[in-house]
């Protein structure tokens, strides 16, 4: 089975529809950034359930691809993390559902985790952290989670005392605020971004830049 790119756009901005994985839908542009589909094409090779997946089980599987895919992967840690709405957000990224995306039979993948910031969320985010740091996803370039906030104001105690902990065990941290546009469904390229959204826009725009010379 082949995926190609797509030349739409993201379709859903809430995030809360079913994933799959090894989506290769078109980014949408942010401010002066031009549009574009993930570059080349890619096969999907073998998709291994969360339960058969390497231990420390998470809610993520694996799925196996070979070809040229996308130069940022966005793993959702859970359904309804926000995945699309990045997605709309980033170029030459692609979703990978709710799995690990595993380059076949050699390479890397890059790949940012999200998930929402309430407890259920950040405890998948902690396991799928685990699940990386055992060591049983060498192909996979883990860049770091990005916390989707769930409700608008100050998060709980309890809750921001969770990201603190799981803050120590990832290579970097985005929080990303409540911006009710999104709730509202407003497209993501059309809404007024908080300036945590712009710095995760710019630091994967490099990653991107470095995927891309190399």
């Amino acid at each position: 089975m082949v995926m190609r790119p797509s030349l739409s756009g993201a379709q859903s901005h809430g995030g809360t529809g079913r994933e799959t994985p090894l989506s290769t839908s078109g980014t949408a542009t942010y401010a002066h950034q031009q549009a574009g589909p993930p570059r080349g094409g890619f096969a999907a090779q073998r998709v291994i359930p969360a339960e058969q997946g390497p231990s420390p089980k998470s809610a993520l599987g694996v799925v196996t691809y070979s070809g040229q895919g996308p130069a940022l992967w966005l793993s959702s840690c859970h359904g309804g993390a926000g995945v699309s709405t990045l997605e709309a957000l980033l170029t030459d990224c692609g979703s990978a559902g709710r799995y690990w995306p595993v380059p076949v039979p050699h390479g890397r993948s890059r790949v940012l985790l999200v998930a929402r910031g309430h407890a259920s969320g950040l405890m998948a985010a902690q396991t799928a952290m685990r699940q990386w740091a055992a060591g049983g996803l060498p192909s996979v370039q883990l860049l770091g989670l990005a916390v989707v906030a769930d409700a608008p104001g100050k998060r709980p105690k309890p809750l921001s005392d969770l990201l603190r902990l799981i803050a120590g065990g990832v290579p970097q941290l985005w929080e990303l605020p409540w911006v009710e546009g999104f709730r509202l469904g407003d497209p993501p390229n059309q809404v007024k971004l908080p300036s945590a959204y712009i710095r995760l826009i710019r630091d994967m725009n490099g990653v991107v830049s470095a995927g891309t010379d190399t």
